[in-house]
């Protein structure tokens, strides 16, 4: 958007904020730059802040032009509060119409409609922003860049699905840009393309790219489709440094009855050797995903896409529950399925036809134990153990769910528990909820321990616990005599 101001950059100010601000003290620092305009970018997970602070600056001062754009408020008559008090609002692409828009308030001749569709322009005629990440960005944060736009998959719970293709930017202009990163230090790269190996020709020559210019610290996260992984894709991939590449996976489901409802197209056999073959053959970083309570699932379900997953040995295995986004095609079986979603952001579903409010609680904490304990690292040994062996039929999801309901028993939270803690309550359940022998439990949880770094003794800490144990089951027998 800064970057295709034009003559009005002069006058412009970027201004970053967090969703750990409070709104009034964002007012305030807007304010004191006395804007005439305040544009605002709106997403699902600031749409809570972004309301509050729009209301809080045409309260404070009403002459201020706020524009709003960005997917929350892009899929009108489906629309938040917060179009209720801005002046504009601009649908979909952004890039000139924001420009556009400012120019013409500036000069006093404000357009008369309050909802501006975006102009969509070729993308070889924008203004590349990255000469405007500042040595700030540089040092302390990734970098997001955009090799393609836009994705040709219909998948209906992403918004995505409403774009008609993917395009590329001019890869050589692209790689400029990139190179002058690198030469000003940059090393940690985030491609924001939602299918970077759809034009493998392309990923190709960005990958050689940076293998040219590798570092010890270059760092490299791109978002992949499963199940397309040529040869030329693979031949290049093994050449990287192990943890210098991190690949984002969306299987979502490997259910293909609930692919075919919500219009995804996944070979499933090709996105398990291809996710094999990553495991095996390179050493890149592999964050998957899955998606709980989409239309027709039911928990049994999930937990055979939740162990196929495990099976394969990702790195992580991210857990998102289904979220309402506006515009979404998945929003046309919301009758049918019954599909109840939370009323305030992030409208996470919250019970449907064939899944329980309880079911969705139950694998919310399940996801949020399995961040600290599988996703973590942390926990490798101990992890072994828990979710037992396929050999002897046991189910992962199902091990890992009785884990997760006894830690949830004792702690009554999945929240603020120190890494010590944890350590005693995963010793407490291995022992009393799955019976396993002390001396097991002990070596792998030392392994861990000790791979962890952690300081003190494990044998101390456990001992504690053991003793506390002890005591309580003392007390009790006192008590019933």
């Amino acid at each position: 958007m800064y970057a295709n101001l034009g003559e009005l950059q002069h006058q412009t100010t970027l201004i970053e904020f967090t969703i750990h601000e409070r709104p009034i003290d964002i007012s305030e620092k807007l304010l004191l730059l006395k804007p005439k305009i305040i544009g605002l970018s709106v997403y699902i997970w600031n749409i809570s802040e972004i309301t509050e602070l729009v209301q809080l600056i045409k309260q404070i001062s009403p002459s201020i032009i706020v524009v709003i754009g960005g997917p929350e408020v892009s899929h009108l008559p489906d629309k938040p509060t917060v179009v209720n008090d801005a002046d504009y609002i601009i649908q979909g692409a952004g890039e000139t119409s924001f420009y556009q828009l400012c120019t013409q308030i500036l000069a006093n001749r404000k357009p008369l409609n309050k909802v501006i569709n975006g102009e969509v322009i070729p993308l070889e005629q924008l203004e590349l922003p990255y000469i405007f990440y500042n040595d700030e960005d540089i040092r302390n944060r990734l970098i997001y860049v955009e090799a393609s736009r836009g994705c040709p998959f219909k998948c209906e719970f992403c918004l995505s699905s409403l774009d008609k293709t993917s395009k590329p930017f001019e890869l050589g202009a692209f790689l400029v840009e990139m190179d002058k990163l690198i030469q000003r230090g940059a090393r940690n790269f985030k491609f924001i393309d939602r299918t970077f190996n759809l034009k493998v020709a392309n990923s190709v020559t960005i990958l050689e790219f940076f293998l040219e210019r590798m570092t010890d610290d270059l760092y490299l996260h791109f978002e992949v489709i499963p199940d397309n992984l040529p040869d030329k894709l693979k031949a290049i991939l093994t050449r990287f440094p192990k943890n210098s590449l991190q690949f984002e996976i969306g299987v979502q489901t490997f259910d293909p009855d609930i692919q075919t409802l919500i219009s995804r197209k996944q070979d499933n056999q090709k996105t398990k050797d291809n996710i094999r073959w990553l495991r095996k053959h390179t050493g890149a970083h592999l964050h998957t995903d899955l998606i709980f309570g989409l239309p027709s699932d039911t928990l049994e379900n999930f937990s055979k896409s939740f162990d196929q997953l495990v099976e394969l040995n990702p790195q992580e295995i991210q857990m998102g529950i289904l979220k309402r986004l506006r515009g979404a095609p998945i929003n046309r079986h919301s009758q049918e399925y019954q599909m109840n979603y939370s009323q305030t952001p992030p409208y996470t579903v919250l019970s449907t036809r064939d899944i329980s409010f309880m079911e969705l609680q139950q694998v919310q904490r399940f996801a949020r134990y399995w961040d600290m304990i599988a996703n973590s690292g942390r926990f490798k040994n101990t992890l072994a153990l828990v979710l037992g062996n396929k050999k002897n039929n046991d189910s992962a999801f199902q091990r890992f769910m009785q884990l997760s309901n006894a830690l949830y028993k004792e702690a009554g939270s999945t929240w603020k528990i120190a890494l010590p803690r944890l350590y005693k309550m995963l010793y407490q359940s291995l022992l009393s909820d799955f019976k396993m022998a002390e001396k097991t439990v002990k070596i792998a949880l030392l392994k861990d321990f000790e791979q962890s770094g952690q300081r003190g003794s494990l044998d101390l800490l456990l001992n504690k616990q053991r003793k506390a144990r002890i005591g309580t089951a003392n007390k009790r027998q006192q008590q019933h005599g």
